[in-house]
């Protein structure tokens, strides 16, 4: 795996400030699963009374750590404490049997460490797909981790869950509440291989708001469809993906899914790694928001969108700072979803480029080309056929997506 020197353009100048939540603690250790000496596995302890929700990679050929992580989430045990174990450097995706021993062997010799059942530990991995996970380097180095853990750890966890990222990934709130506050932190990793269909890539979410189990995986279940299920860098969905919101239960504020400050606090979170994922694309250096107004309904609005999103046209014009709207008229016609050339619009930000299913006779060159120079753009559509509206989230698609990507196993 090549080693990535450049930051992002994109990347947050800092790692965020981030509030600690009571009852999770983490640690990371360099155990030799990824090339060069940064660390690369993390565990993450949670104590007694937490409940655990999770999202997952629906692609049929998930990893072993996916699946065992999905036979796990909805079984009902007594609750005393559950634990997460990271590695990246090597995905443990299709490994066959011995990918299911890998998975078997670190559980096992971690529950008896962290003195947590085997079904209330949940593993997972990223990295390279298709070689054997050298499991017993993970178990070599538990007993360090299991001394080391500590709440204010976080930074270290998302910079240890890294692979082809170029920085770590944080977001943290607080919510107030008339007797006490409620906070909500989370990690992500991921940078390329990012077409999300369930959760996405590795995101871990933790909050010390009290809920039950069923509400928790409700809520994050709606609220994944308009955030990392609405993003894309590569339109390759990964092995991998797996989105786990662990609640403490510490502050001892009961909320549920009816709670809207709960809600839109855990969105809030939840989008705003999104947005770092896509702002860390392999080789990105143009955000892109792409939303798509008056569609048939909501569905048909996201196909549009996620086909102007995914195309490699419309990307690498972006990425050539070329107001090639051409591309987006393209990709509108095949994505499958309704559309009428005659009733179309199309705006680079607030310039009026085609309406009426032709270029606009106010639209000049200059002042498309002038707005695609800057690095964040807005590209919008209005099919005129309904009040089905969405918004997806791209990178554009540069020559440093292909080094990478050439050069990954190198």
């Amino acid at each position: 795996m090549s080693a990535i020197l450049k930051v992002s353009p994109l990347a947050p100048k800092n790692f965020p400030n981030m509030y600690p939540i009571t009852g999770v603690r983490f640690a990371t250790v360099n155990a030799g699963i990824k090339p060069g000496n940064g660390e690369d596995v993390t565990l993450i302890v949670l104590e007694a009374g937490t409940v655990v929700a999770g999202l997952f990679t629906k692609s049929m050929t998930r990893s072993a750590p996916v699946i065992d992580c999905q036979n796990k989430i909805g079984m009902k045990i007594k609750n005393n404490g559950a634990a997460i174990i990271i590695n990246a450097g090597n995905a443990n995706a299709f490994t066959g049997r011995q990918g299911e021993i890998a998975v078997h062997e670190i559980v096992a010799a971690l529950s008896k460490r962290v003195e947590v059942p085997v079904e209330r530990i949940f593993s997972s991995s990223t990295g390279v797909i298709g070689e054997p996970l050298e499991y017993e380097k993970i178990i070599n180095v538990l007993d360090f981790l299991v001394d080391s853990v500590h709440e204010a750890k976080i930074e270290d966890a998302a910079r240890a869950i890294m692979t082809t990222d170029t920085f770590p990934k944080g977001s943290s709130i607080e919510l107030s509440d008339e007797r006490a506050k409620i906070k909500i932190s989370g990690i992500a990793k991921g940078s390329g291989m990012i077409a999300p269909n369930m959760g996405t890539m590795l995101v871990y979410i933790f909050t010390d708001a009290l809920i039950d189990k069923s509400e928790l995986q409700s809520i994050i279940t709606d609220l994944n469809e308009e955030t990392f299920n609405c993003i894309t860098v590569d339109s390759d969905t990964s092995t991998s993906d797996t989105l786990l919101v662990s609640a403490t239960g510490k502050s001892g504020i009961k909320v549920n899914k009816s709670n809207l400050e709960f809600r839109e606090g855990l969105r809030e979170v939840m989008l705003d790694l999104a947005h770092q994922v896509v702002c860390d694309g392999e080789g990105a250096s143009k955000f892109i928001q792409v939303r798509v107004s008056g569609a048939i309904d909501q569905k048909e609005a996201k196909l549009h969108a996620m086909s102007i999103a995914n195309s490699p046209l419309v990307k690498t014009a972006v990425a050539g700072e070329d107001p090639n709207w051409g591309r987006i008229v393209m990709a509108i016609g095949k994505s499958g979803a309704s559309a009428d050339r005659d009733k179309l619009s199309i705006r680079l930000g607030e310039i009026l480029v085609a309406k009426d299913g032709w270029v606009s006779p106010t639209y000049k060159e200059a002042d498309g080309a002038k707005y695609m120079k800057r690095q964040r753009l807005n590209l919008n559509v209005d099919l005129g056929l309904g009040t089905g509206e969405a918004t997806v989230w791209t990178c554009d698609l540069t020559q440093t997506y292909i080094q990478i990507n050439a050069d990954y196993r190198s």
